[in-house]
Formats: C-alpha cells, structure tokens, sequence
C-alpha cells in the first residue's frame, strides 16, 4: 500500500533560500505554486510534513519565536488555499554538532514517524539538495529533486548514478503534479 506521506524540504523548495537564511517572517516569500501545491496535496489525502534543517537557530541568527513565526505564515497561506501543512519538524542544531536529526541524518524522519504511527518507507521526499536525497534514502523514501532552491546546482553536482531513479523537477507545484498523477495512476 502506497504511503499517505509526503515530506517536503523547506527553504528552497516551499519558500525563497538566502545563503544569509531566512531569519524572519518579513523574509520568507514563497516560490511561485508552491503553497498551490501543497494545498492540493493535502486536498489529495496526502499527510503533508515539512522537515528541515534550521541551523540559522542553533547560530543564534534568530529564535523559537520567530520560527514558529515564519511556520504559522507558511501553515496559514496554504490553509487559505484550502489545504493544511500536518506537521512542521526542524533540525535546529549546527552541521558541527553531530545530531541525528540533521538531514541527511534520519531524525527528522524517524519524529515523523513517531508522530503518525507509521513508516516513512515509500513515501515522496521532496527536497533540493543531496542533503533530502540522503534522508530520503536512508528511510526508503522516494526522493524527488527540484531546481529551485540549489537543486539546479545539486543535479550539476550529482553523477548520473547518484541521480538514478530520482524524478527531477522545476519547481514543488511540477513534482506535486507529478505525485498526484502517481497517485491516481495507483488508486
């Protein structure tokens, strides 16, 4: 049975990365037909978390609060779309600190799968870099690469075998298209 699942990178793939990071509310702009993606997910059926390394807090580039900030703009404009985000889970530690929970580290995975009792394994990870190919695969998730975001520099970077079998898109409202004729193509 195909999984109810579908995780999501965030910055990059949801909303507009910064190499100088997305530290508040006022920063976070969404991509073009992403909150239109995940809101047809959710309409779909889909379970629709969102797992990403936020390691702009443990740099002390901003606080809890202005995370939950920027979560509750990101939850509400899908939400005015018609659809919902089910769960937001971060990594806040630094790349130095060794955690398990920082992609490619399965953590953030395993707190999902706590969350709703069941496995991640099959289930679409959509992400930008080889940071969410690396999650996706250490749980038998099946990774999806995106452009936006460093996915364009992750797919030049990435050999051909280091990218076999990963369906590669423009942009989260493609590879939503995609996962939704997937999914009606197994139904």
């Amino acid at each position: 049975m195909a999984s109810n699942l579908i995780i999501l990178d965030r910055d990059g793939v949801i909303n507009h990365d910064s190499d100088d990071y997305i530290k508040s509310e006022e920063e976070w702009f969404p991509l073009q037909g992403s909150i239109e993606a995940i809101a047809q997910l959710s309409q779909a059926g889909f379970t629709v978390c969102v797992a990403t390394n936020q390691s702009g807090l443990g740099r002390g580039l901003y606080d809890e609060f202005a995370l939950a900030r920027m979560h509750a703009l990101m939850s509400s404009l899908v939400e005015e779309h018609g659809g919902k985000i089910d769960g937001v889970f971060y990594c806040p530690h630094l790349p130095d600190d060794k955690c398990e929970c920082r992609k490619p580290g399965p953590g953030l995975l395993n707190q999902i799968e706590d969350q709703f009792s069941q496995s991640v394994k099959g289930s679409w990870f959509i992400g930008d870099t080889e940071k969410d190919i690396g999650a996706a695969r250490a749980k038998g998730c099946k990774p999806i690469l995106v452009l936006t975001g460093y996915g364009s520099l992750t797919r030049s970077t990435l050999s051909p075998e280091q990218l076999e079998g990963i369906p590669v898109f423009d942009d989260l409202f493609s590879a939503a298209m995609f996962v939704l004729a997937e999914k009606g193509r197994s139904a």
